[in-house]
């Protein structure tokens, strides 16, 4: 039998409408979208903080959202145990506090948010409890300066600083500082005793021996092992050498210009506002060069090239193909350190995280993030200890650790609290920290705005 004309028009119809339905229903009844933040923060033996941020609300108001976590359910869900935190209304991200925990124990964490169309998830993210720690907070000193900008050799107090910097440390636990607005670079012995070792504090490019040599708003400070250091000559856009055999200080990078040039020729390459660097046991120099949104590396021979990053700012991970020409991306990338596996960690300042570039060239986030701006704060400067633990100056006021396990420990100062006082935690103030290293007997800080050199110790309480 033939199938008559208007039972196949009605056929196709319909077929059409229902494929429609099916459409309009799955684009406009969608849960959340969220992720859960990557580290963990305040851990002790039975309490900690996590949370996530919303990217999507979906199509409807979100009217839950917390985390959820579990001992024993590698993938938690509400139905395990969860904690609320306030619904979102003006921000995207959330934090909610873990309390009545199990000490010595692993768990695992997402975060969730529910709306009229159902829950989602972020990753999971799993951590452990200490056995027995109450709290983790820094103990701040003044170590070397005083209030009172100005330029001055001694001891301690009687040292004087304007605006401090980037510093780094030796393995005999001196401290090199890229003292700014003096436009000097300066050391301080392990008793605290303050040197001029370069520069006549005139803004200038000139080389030469080293304390008639000039400099303009030095940044950042690196030391190898022959005690040659290497500063990041921010206002100038050069790359500079203090050597150790000579007592004079030599260009090796730059020609002065702003701007983006690779090359193998001193005055052919071009940085723009580099800030930070670092050097590795064979003599290569890497550059955050900010304002080019980069980083940089300088070859022994004195080949200069691009490691990451494009002049656009942003926020990308991935693997660099200079082939193909992606390179990730950052937003000014501040300060950067490396390991002993040729790792690099940036601090992305822009993008409130830190970053790791694998000697493969794999760029990744493993702290922080546009997302999570609350975590890191400001990441202007960054150090490690022999166990692997980052230390972290968060220039809107905070000197963080963050561990090798990702547990996150807000050490002293309080986000955008600027002033001046010693104390533990939270009673310590800082005023624009901009550097920080990390020697055998603490962690050291470039109190900009304070004028001096701040000593933090870890104390852990039982």
């Amino acid at each position: 039998m033939k199938t008559p004309l208007l039972a196949v028009i009605l056929f196709i119809s319909v077929t059409v409408l229902n494929t429609g339905c099916k459409k309009s229903t799955s684009a406009t009844n969608t849960p959340p979208s969220l992720t859960t933040n990557d580290v963990i923060l305040d851990v002790t033996s039975t309490t900690a903080q996590s949370g996530g941020t919303i990217t999507s609300i979906g199509s409807s108001a979100v009217t839950e959202n917390g985390v959820c976590y579990s001992a024993s359910n590698a993938t938690p869900t509400i139905n395990d145990i969860k904690v609320t935190a306030p619904v979102i209304s003006t921000s995207y991200s959330f934090a909610a506090n873990l309390t009545g925990l199990t000490p010595s124990t692993t768990y695992h964490i997402r975060a969730y948010a529910t709306n009229a169309y159902g829950t989602s998830y972020g990753s999971v993210v799993t951590f452990s409890t200490s056995s027995n720690v109450s709290s983790v907070l820094g103990t701040v000193t003044t170590f070397s300066g005083s209030a009172t900008s100005g330029y001055n050799d001694g001891l301690g107090g009687a040292a004087l600083f304007s605006n401090p910097g980037g510093i780094a440390s030796d393995a005999s636990g001196n401290i090199y500082v890229c003292d700014v607005f003096n436009n000097r670079i300066r050391k301080i012995a392990p008793d605290g005793t303050v040197t001029t070792i370069a520069g006549n504090g005139t803004a200038g490019n000139s080389d030469g021996p080293a304390l008639s040599a000039q400099f303009y708003a030095p940044q950042g400070v690196a030391v190898d092992a022959q005690g040659n250091v290497f500063v990041a000559d921010y206002g100038n856009n050069l790359i500079r050498e203090i050597v150790a055999a000579t007592d004079s200080v030599k260009t090796i990078a730059g020609n002065g210009i702003p701007g983006y040039v690779d090359g193998a020729a001193i005055k052919t390459s071009e940085f723009y506002g580099p800030s930070g660097i670092a050097v590795d046991a064979s003599g290569n120099l890497f550059i955050a060069d900010k304002n080019n949104n980069m980083i940089r590396k300088i070859t022994a021979a004195g080949a200069v090239s691009t490691v990451a990053g494009t002049k656009t700012p942003g926020y990308v991970n991935g693997t660099v193909n200079t082939t193909t020409g992606a390179y990730a991306s950052f937003r000014y990338p501040s300060s950067l350190i490396l390991d002993s596996q040729g790792n690099i960690y940036v601090a992305d300042l822009g993008n409130s995280a830190i970053r790791k570039i694998t000697p493969a060239a794999v760029v990744t986030t493993i702290a922080g993030g546009p997302g999570q701006t609350s975590l890191l704060g400001s990441p202007i400067a960054l150090a490690t200890d022999a166990s692997g633990n980052f230390f972290i100056a968060d220039e809107s006021g905070r000197i963080i650790e963050l561990t090798s396990s990702l547990i996150l420990y807000d050490l002293a100062g309080t986000t955008n609290v600027a002033g001046f006082a010693n104390g533990s935690g939270t009673a310590a103030q800082f005023n624009n920290p901009q550097g920080i290293c990390v020697t055998s007997s603490g962690i050291y800080v470039g109190d900009s705005n304070n004028n001096m050199i701040r000593k933090v110790v870890v104390v852990t309480n039982n």
